[in-house]
């Protein structure tokens, strides 16, 4: 016999087999629940009437295992109230039961992918995180009509799973928005929605990896995706990246997947040249090679015009074009799309039923109408406008505040300015972010997207989530790390948190 108990939030499961001292059994579940924490302090349990009748045992063998937990502390009986799990903090905390043994084993390449840390909410008082939109500029009120708007009755009705590629109407925005915005040519059969990039990524890679496959990535370049690839299998190479983008000359023989970010290059901003965009597209056509496009945050665009994506100028049906808009939006909504070519989609799509069905079809509808009413493209010029005063404010700040040690990298586009450290500069940057975090600053180390060693020398400083009147105090404390290191301080904190570019 099992019986549930419910009371808010509880969800604790009895069983019985109908052999032995069953009060006993009672007892020792409820207990267990309470050290655990399925049961809480304070949270009430089902009258004992109505817990024998749940489980069809007699009502004294409920309330000896209850009089027994009351005697011992875990229950409190309250006259004309209840029974209650005892309020105070339960100090003889009992540890969990573990199964003895040596445990269950990962595969082995898990070893070598390093374990993501668990994602704080962090508050510094001056955050150059990268990867983070501005939450302030969200247009909420706007977003909470149209999600009133899909949940309407009519919908929720509806029970049957959706559609793979995702909500129709939101793919057909999609591909008028990239068509009008950035020249990607796409029909609404074209795209799929994911649940972000990092999706997307993964579900090209599930497509088209072979255990040992190679792999080729930009170094530096975006760890995630990294991790990514080597967690499916494939053998992950890092190609350098110059003035020009992606050294199209330096991929190793036997690569047939490139992931390259053009637009705006990741971390260092620099957009890749049109003649390297042909290289790489004569390349993929010669080897037969997949390219991923990943367009993570060109729409914030602050002077020149935009080169063409490799997915326009692609006549070979080698590229397959990323999107997201965790930059534009929010990371929490966790919608982005691909564009792949027709061969690629129906194993695409295998791919996306198999991993999650379907994404929120409610959010997806929401962004369908948001893109359709204009409401993204005003709320872009909204927020590139005020990501452009703060770009601005760092670069000048770098250059005053820090142009003994730093070189701003000329980006013209993003949420982001990298800086590298100056050849005659001898600091440890590592350390110089060290100080700058004690004093509440968050700063990124070029260093950490880099997978060769030694890794580039530099910093990369996000302006998405700091306000414009907090930039040149907390450029001044970076530069005072800068600083310190130079003259050799005592040693600072730990650095800065793990990379989110969403």
């Amino acid at each position: 016999m099992i019986g549930p108990i419910y009371d808010r939030d509880v969800d604790v499961q009895i069983s019985l087999d109908g052999r032995g001292d069953l009060a006993a059994t009672i007892y020792r579940q409820l207990r267990d629940a309470v050290l655990d924490g399925r049961l809480r302090p304070g949270e009430q349990l089902p009258p004992t009437r109505e817990l024998s009748r749940q489980l069809d045992v007699s009502r004294n063998t409920v309330a000896a295992a209850y009089d027994r937990l009351v005697a011992e502390g875990f229950l409190i009986g309250q006259v004309g109230s209840g029974t209650f799990v005892c309020t105070e903090a339960l100090a003889r905390t009992a540890s969990r039961h573990a199964p003895s043994g040596p445990g269950l084993a990962a595969r082995r390449l898990w070893a070598a992918i390093p374990a993501q840390p668990p994602i704080r909410p962090v508050t510094p008082d001056y955050n150059f995180r990268v990867g983070i939109p501005d939450g302030q500029l969200f247009p909420l009120e706007a977003w909470r009509r149209l999600i009133s708007q899909e949940l309407r009755p009519a919908v929720i009705a509806s029970s049957e799973y959706r559609e793979p590629g995702g909500h129709p109407s939101l793919r057909a925005a999609i591909a008028r928005y990239i068509g009008v915005s950035r020249a990607v040519h796409a029909g609404s059969e074209d795209v799929l929605v994911t649940q972000g990039a990092q999706q997307a990524v993964d579900l090209i890679g599930r497509v088209l990896i072979d255990p040992g496959s190679r792999v080729a990535v930009e170094e530096p370049g975006y760890p995630p995706v990294r991790k990514l690839l080597r967690s499916l299998g494939a053998r992950t190479h890092g190609v350098p990246v110059d003035a020009e983008g992606l050294v199209v000359s330096a991929i190793p023989r036997g690569v047939r997947l490139v992931y390259v970010t053009p637009s705006h290059q990741f971390p260092l901003g620099t957009p890749m040249s049109l003649g390297r965009r042909a290289a790489l597209l004569a390349w993929a056509d010669r080897h037969r090679a997949v390219i991923i496009e990943d367009d993570y945050d060109s729409e914030f665009r602050f002077s020149d015009r935009p080169l063409e994506p490799l997915q326009s100028l692609d006549r070979t049906g080698r590229v397959i074009y990323v999107g997201s808009f965790s930059k534009t939006l929010l990371p929490m909504l966790r919608l982005g799309f691909l564009v792949a070519p027709a061969s690629l989609q129906p194993a695409l799509y295998s791919a996306k039923q198999l991993s999650d069905w379907h994404g929120d079809p409610i959010t997806q509808g929401a962004l369908a109408r948001f893109i359709d009413d204009g409401l993204l493209a005003r709320h872009i010029r909204k927020a590139t406008k005020a990501y452009a005063a703060r770009r601005e404010r760092i670069v000048a700040g770098v250059g005053e505040r820090l142009g003994d040690w730093l070189e701003v990298v000329p980006a013209a586009a993003g949420m982001h300015v990298c800086a590298r450290l100056r050849p005659e500069a001898t600091v440890e940057v590592g350390l110089a972010l060290g100080y700058a975090r004690a004093a509440g600053a968050i700063v990124h180390d070029l260093a950490d997207f880099c997978a060769e060693s030694p890794g580039q020398q530099g910093v990369v400083l996000g302006f998405g989530a700091i306000q414009l009147d907090r930039i040149g105090a907390g450029l001044d404390w970076l530069a005072k790390g800068f600083r310190a290191a130079s003259s050799r301080s005592p040693t600072p904190q730990p650095g800065v948190p793990t990379v989110e570019r969403g």
